[in-house]
């Protein structure tokens, strides 16, 4: 399909309050060249030009999925089964979990830990048309201590000269940036405290500074308050997790929040479909705790991105809609949840062709029952997803 007219009750083009009622979008090869109404784009586009007609539906930009894992299997081992697969089997299993992601709605994803690159030969792919999925970024084997968080990954350094080496290692494989385990985390048996720092203040300027040696911004996996304003101080693209954690339990620091804001950081929660039994295990007043600092930044201004961590245990590829009710919980706005999934994300992530509906802009979109600014539950219902002008089951 070289080029389409396809029109909806409602265009949300991004941010999530500019809507188009009764709308439609002009694609061509693999770019958005006209939106309008659909009585002017019917009137002025040549009869002959294919129309999808979608009553019923709202077209949306596609969703971005900032922090997955495609290499692991939502199981309840993700080190047995990413170390010891074959990377024949891997690479095909990774394929099919890529495929699920798109179904669901998923255009643009951030992959930010997978073995031996395997995830840029998958985004090559799929770029070049002989593999389908969603837009990949690929960070390969994130940066981690000696022993550390998702050292099975292969991205264990100690030295300054190791950190750069690996860096160099990362960016010669294809590397779109650079992952850093800068605090411990919870899949990996021995490792540090999720609040424990795994490199110095200085280490990770060195991180983010060899990084953009070679044009790479660094995303950072950061529980630790202490790691947060370190990464903060050191000039990270994007915090991970960003919770907030010491050995003494939640302590939120509303000036490193601030220079946040400030330094226009993202902050990407990870949070899974299962968020619910996740809560439920932390304990009311532990779940409180980290639902009350989550307010607490998004009243200081935080802007936050959307992230699944598909991968881990029970982070399922297909469930990328049940992330998005968990800030629903917390009084979010669907607009601002919208937002978090769409421009917010591609801004965060260094994209300037996605995530709003716009001429000139990549033609990744989709199309849904209903208004997801009514129900966020409509985005399951997909009836069209477009990546790069390509359409997928249509």
């Amino acid at each position: 399909m070289n080029k389409v007219l396809i029109s909806a009750d409602h265009v949300i083009t991004g941010p999530a309050d500019r809507v188009i009622t009764r709308g439609a979008v002009l694609v061509e090869g693999g770019s958005i060249t006209a939106v309008g109404t659909a009585a002017e784009l019917d009137t002025s586009v040549e009869p002959e030009v294919p129309r999808l007609a979608c009553p019923g539906a709202t077209l949306l930009p596609g969703l971005i999925d900032c922090h997955v894992h495609l290499a692991f299997d939502a199981g309840p081992d993700p080190l047995r089964a990413v170390a010891e697969a074959d990377p024949g089997e891997l690479a095909t299993a990774m394929a099919d979990r890529a495929e699920q992601m798109l179904a669901a709605g998923v255009t643009t994803v951030r992959d930010l830990g997978d073995r031996d690159a395997l995830t840029v030969t998958l985004r090559d792919a799929i770029a070049a048309g002989t593999a389908t999925g969603p837009r990949v970024l690929a960070a390969t084997a994130p940066l981690t201590s000696h022993g550390g968080h998702c050292g099975f990954l292969g991205g264990e350094v100690t030295t300054d000269d190791e950190i750069r080496a690996r860096i160099a290692r990362n960016a010669e494989q294809g590397a779109d940036l650079i992952k850093v385990m800068a605090s411990g985390g919870a899949l990996t048996p021995g490792g540090p405290r999720m609040w424990q720092p795994q490199f110095t203040r200085d280490q990770l300027r060195l991180i983010v500074d060899e990084a953009a040696r070679y044009g790479l911004g660094v995303a950072a996996h950061a529980h630790g308050t202490d790691t947060i304003e370190h990464c903060v101080t050191a000039g990270v693209r994007t915090l991970e997790h960003c919770s907030w954690r010491t050995a003494e339990g939640i302590v939120y620091d509303p000036p490193t929040a601030r220079r946040i804001v400030e330094n226009d950081i993202a902050v990407c929660r990870c949070v899974s479909g299962d968020w619910r039994l996740f809560l439920e295990q932390m304990g009311p007043e532990r779940a409180e705790a980290m639902a009350g600092v989550i307010r607490d930044m998004r009243k200081e201004g935080v802007r936050f991105i959307a992230g699944t961590d598909a991968g881990v245990p029970g982070a399922r590829f297909g469930d990328y809609v049940g992330m998005l009710e968990f800030f629903s919980s917390l009084d979010f706005s669907h607009a601002e949840i919208l937002d978090m999934a769409t421009v917010h994300a591609a801004h965060a992530l260094g994209l300037t062709d996605t995530g709003t509906i716009a001429p000139g802009m990549r033609a990744d979109l989709i199309v849904v029952d209903g208004n997801p600014l009514e129900s966020l539950d409509s985005l399951r219902a997909i009836r069209h997803v477009l990546t790069a002008g390509r359409p997928i089951g249509m």
